[in-house]
């Protein structure tokens, strides 16, 4: 099976937000020191929410100072045309200041993914957001329909996610795409034999319905929203499904709803490709950072090269194979904060240390040192083919393979041969609407212009789409903007509190 680059998430705001196919343990976050647990043992308000203090220490090693952590569980339909039938979990966390003042209401959260857990977002924001933000809302994060620890789909084993990553991510001759095709088949039908028709539960309109039962749960009467990446398109479909309920929205990191995933995935391989050009332009003028010996897309593509004939072994005899070098470059390019790390593991491994590559490709995958997965990617794929309603067969991927490889020469033919997951699915399919938002209040869509996930283009497409949508434009590298500058912020921040839309057109720096 091919995992698929679309739509994931990020684990700080610059590293959470910034590579959210690398939710896995590496937190880059200041000032957690012993503070107060941050929430009580006792139930809260109406007896819903109970105190939780286990989520953020294990997560940020510590309780911060300064909030209380609430969590509850909730029931919703497993299928809302059956709002009486079955139900399924989703797990919430709400994440109060304690110096709250003026209280607004809740902010819902989405980290993207599909698959990312909103319920670590929330946390992670404890450090990431606005002090004013901060002081004006509850955070509301939720792990989605089939996420973490909401009622998960788990159907691929550590040892197929691990051949999966590790496999060449552009395998050229027919009998090596022919291995590829059998091994995603053989786990596409694990997944089937597993769930049946259940699979199509879990897509992105289903999900859309769930948001609305939170905002009842919480209490408020309209829903405010920050949803990153793949989180665009859940918070797009809940503004058609419900948009005289929103009071404010904000889409950062666009997904293109109306493209096909063939469309998407070419999509984002072009902002793959300029993203790496962007890497090379750092490299050459940061020659103390970036201490290779060539020129980096020449120094990765020996690397691959070498990797197919005999690859670098590491600790316990792991080899570096060709997927876990390309997936270490992946996940490096979601935030510039990762690009020394990208360059040092590159230049090691020329070496003879893999440990590097290993550690970037690792962050992405959700692995941990043990070999053990989350299910990131069951989810992904589950969500994903749940939604695609126009899946490439498996002879228009090799054709993509192949054309792609000639426009996008290093991602190119992995983006293409990514479609095989949902060619081969067996899942029902469940596509989500497309079209204007009407009724819906202004929406912020917030692009950046170095994105690689969600390329630039797909911001101003989505604005449009919903047909109240405002673009918010940053200058700047990585996968979504806010906060990461002063300028995002505050125009952010005044939309959020007292729904002051952006100017039209408006661009910030990139620093």
């Amino acid at each position: 099976m091919r995992t698929l680059l679309r739509r994931l998430a990020k684990p700080s705001v610059a590293a959470f937000l910034g590579i959210a196919l690398m939710a896995g343990g590496c937190v880059f976050l200041p000032g957690f020191g012993g503070g107060s647990d941050g929430g009580s043992s006792e139930e809260a308000d109406d007896g819903i929410w109970k105190g939780c203090r286990s989520e953020p220490r294990e997560l940020l090693g510590a309780v911060p100072s300064g909030f209380a952590f609430h969590c509850t569980t909730i029931k919703v339909p497993r299928d809302w045309a059956k709002p009486d039938g079955p139900t399924m979990d989703l797990a919430l966390i709400r994440v109060r200041s304690t110096s709250q003042k003026d209280r607004i209401g809740s902010l819902v959260v989405n980290p993207g993914g599909p698959g990312g857990s909103g319920v670590d977002l929330a946390v992670y924001l404890t450090r990431g957001l606005p002090i004013e933000v901060l002081r004006r809302f509850d955070l509301i994060g939720f792990d989605p329909r089939g996420v973490g620890r909401s009622t998960p789909v788990k159907c691929i084993s550590d040892a197929d996610l691990d051949a999966t990553f590790g496999a060449d991510p552009d395998p050229q001759s027919q009998a090596e795409f022919d291995e590829i095709v059998a091994m995603t088949r053989r786990i596409d039908e694990t997944c089937g034999q597993k769930y049946g028709d259940e699979l199509s539960l879990f897509s992105t309109e289903q999900a859309a319905r769930d948001i609305e039962s939170i905002r009842t749960t919480v209490g408020d009467e309209k829903l405010t929203y920050l949803g990153y990446s793949y989180g665009t398109l859940l918070g797009a479909v809940y503004a058609q499904l419900f948009p005289t309920k929103i009071r404010a929205m904000v889409l950062d990191g666009a997904v293109d709803p109306t493209q096909s995933s063939s469309a998407s995935g070419e999509s984002q391989a072009k902002g793959f490709e300029r993203a790496m050009d962007n890497f090379s332009a750092w490299c050459s003028s940061h020659k103390s950072a970036c201490d290779l010996d060539d020129e980096p897309r020449a120094v990765i593509n020996d690397l691959l090269d070498k990797a197919r004939v005999k690859p670098v072994k590491g600790s316990g005899g792991r080899e570096a194979t060709p997927g876990w070098i390309f997936y270490a470059v992946v996940s490096s390019l979601y935030t510039q904060d990762y690009w020394s790390d990208l360059a040092d593991a590159l230049s090691s491994l020329q070496g003879g240390d893999p440990s590097g590559v290993f550690d970037l490709a690792d962050r992405y995958a959700e692995r941990d040192p043990s070999g053990h997965y989350t299910n990131l990617f069951d989810a992904n794929a589950a969500v994903n083919c749940a939604d695609d309603g126009k899946s490439p067969t498996v002879d228009q991927v090799r054709t993509a393979q192949s054309d792609w490889r000639a426009k996008y020469p290093l991602f190119g033919a992995p983006l293409a041969v990514g479609g095989l997951t949902c060619a081969l699915w067996p899942g029902k399919r469940d596509p989500y609407p497309v079209g204007k938002a009407v009724g819906a209040p202004p929406i912020v869509v917030v692009g950046t212009k170095g994105d690689p996930a969600t390329p630039y283009e797909q911001t101003a497409t989505l604005a449009e789409m919903l047909g109240v949508g405002t673009v918010l434009t940053w200058e700047g590298e990585g996968h979504t903007a806010y906060p990461e500058t002063r300028c995002i912020s505050n125009a952010v921040n005044g939309y959020l509190i007292s729904l002051k839309v952006p100017e039209a057109g408006l661009t910030c720096p990139a620093k």
